[in-house]
């Protein structure tokens, strides 16, 4: 799934964390970076984080809870 505007780093990184499943982000080169693992999460965010805010990243949830849970967080902004 594609997400656009994240400005909530924090909460969307707690949603994360609260997923089951593998969560990942990929990349422009199609790399896949496990969003679960802090240090990838630290590593992604000092890569595209500007302005305070995350324009767009592909994010691929492997649980259907787990997409759930992460598409209500974009509709509503909580957990």
């Amino acid at each position: 799934m594609k997400v656009q505007n994240i400005t909530d780093i924090e909460g969307f990184f707690k949603v994360v964390d609260q997923c089951r499943g593998k969560v990942e982000l990929v990349t422009g080169e199609g790399d896949r970076l496990n969003l679960k693992s802090k240090l990838s999460q630290y590593v992604s965010m000092a890569n595209i984080f500007s302005n305070g805010e995350i324009p767009e990243l592909e994010i691929l949830a492997y649980e259907k809870e787990d997409t759930d849970r992460l598409i209500s967080f974009m509709m509503n902004g909580s957990n």
